[in-house]
């Protein structure tokens, strides 16, 4: 029962490897560079502006059809990498919801919001492409439509959300859900020009951490959701302040 172990799942160290634990663990190699390669391109380029040859040249791979190969479309790619973030992320979440309980005031839920991401971001290291590669996405419709309906159901986040919500009841849905974007908005962006600025060794001060980020983004943010709403001017309908210019 003793001894040492191989790294092929409990295989005794030294025992042979079947061919199809090698081609597995080849597969597997290959969707982590492949993944790896098209994250950095769609982060420093663009959705759109990348194609399947470039990301499998990226990731050392002659063949071009690899990427169709191990992910299917490039809406799939996109979502695996998200997907693996935002489950990452998620687990972090946990900690902070249990910990928040039956909080009923803003910034503990702001806090539960904003802090998984940045402390995720914290331990990819520099350089890191996820916070640009999430910009990317959130600024495609589709793409944002698709990853934000997945990351709806995970549970932690939901809490979250339902905990806001508690908060700020007295808002009126309309306000709410306005809000609740600009949130999004700031939360990306700022984390996207903050992992920009340390890849790019611009970062204004050692002291400024990705904790300074979250501090600074829990205040903006609890600031932006308990404003005051400016009424309507007098005998203006709720439809006519729709037709605002932007």
């Amino acid at each position: 029962m003793g001894g040492p172990r191989g790294p092929w799942h409990g295989r005794p160290a030294g025992a042979p490897v079947s061919r199809a634990a090698a081609r597995t663990d080849r597969a597997a190699g290959t969707r982590e560079a492949i993944m790896a390669a098209a994250e950095r391109l769609f982060a420093e380029q663009g959705l759109s502006a990348v194609s399947n040859r470039q990301i499998a040249e990226a990731a050392g791979q002659g063949n071009v059809t690899a990427v169709s190969y191990h992910f299917g479309t490039r809406n799939d790619l996109v979502r695996a990498l998200m997907t693996r973030h935002g489950e990452h992320v998620e687990l972090i979440r946990a900690r902070h919801v249990a910990a928040a309980g039956d909080a009923q005031d803003v910034t503990t839920w702001v806090g539960c919001l904003v802090r998984p991401v940045t402390e995720y971001l914290a331990s990819l290291g520099s350089p890191s492409w996820q916070a640009r590669f999430a910009v990317q996405v959130m600024t495609d419709p589709m793409m944002r439509a698709l990853v934000t309906d997945e990351a709806l159901t995970r549970p932690c986040l939901r809490q979250t959300l339902d905990g806001l919500g508690r908060c700020l009841d007295t808002l009126p849905a309309e306000v709410r859900a306005q809000r609740g974007t600009m949130a999004r908005h700031l939360i990306t962006h700022t984390c996207a020009e903050r992992e920009r600025a340390r890849a790019d060794g611009i970062v204004p001060s050692p002291a400024v951490s990705w904790q300074d980020t979250a501090d600074a983004l829990c205040d903006a943010i609890t600031g932006l959701l308990t404003a005051p709403v400016t009424s309507p001017h007098p005998g203006r309908s709720p439809h006519s302040r729709k037709q605002d210019p932007a």
